[in-house]
């Protein structure tokens, strides 16, 4: 398993640990990290996708709000909720790393931590989210 991926599954193990108790999330990812004693190598790209999604939370559940039919974001299993925000800031946010990857890492870290349909249900949004909203999203910036 890659750096990244590790850094990814670290980063949602924060996000889901926000969702339940919700913190500083600088403190809470040193509270993880002390408590796992994980590699030092991939705290900073987890850090940097944590602490984008808590920063931009509300756009990015605006987001998945829209690319989402029939399901309300309070109604998500908390792991879905927090692997969709940690790919869309990744789709929105992150243009050095290809839709293609972002999306594929978070249906892995869904099979993995999520439930039998999370895998699928992941891609769904996502895949939405990339071919309508966030393309909309880049061409709004590049106007400005």
């Amino acid at each position: 398993m890659g750096i990244r991926r590790r850094a990814r599954e670290l980063a949602i193990q924060v996000l889901f640990h926000l969702e339940i108790n919700p913190a500083n999330p600088e403190e809470a990812f040193d509270l993880i990290c002390q408590n796992f004693g994980l590699w030092k190598s991939i705290r900073p790209f987890s850090k940097e996708l944590v602490l984008g999604v808590c920063e931009r939370k509300a756009e990015l559940d605006s987001l998945i709000v829209r690319a989402s039919k029939n399901w309300r974001l309070e109604r998500m299993p908390y792991v879905d909720r927090s692997i969709l925000r940690m790919a869309t800031f990744e789709l929105l946010c992150m243009e050095d790393i290809p839709p293609k990857v972002s999306i594929d890492e978070a249906v892995e870290i869904g099979k993995k931590f999520g439930t039998e349909d999370s895998g699928s249900f992941i891609n769904g949004i996502l895949d939405n989210i990339y071919n309508t909203l966030v393309q909309e999203a880049r061409l709004r910036k590049k106007e400005q």
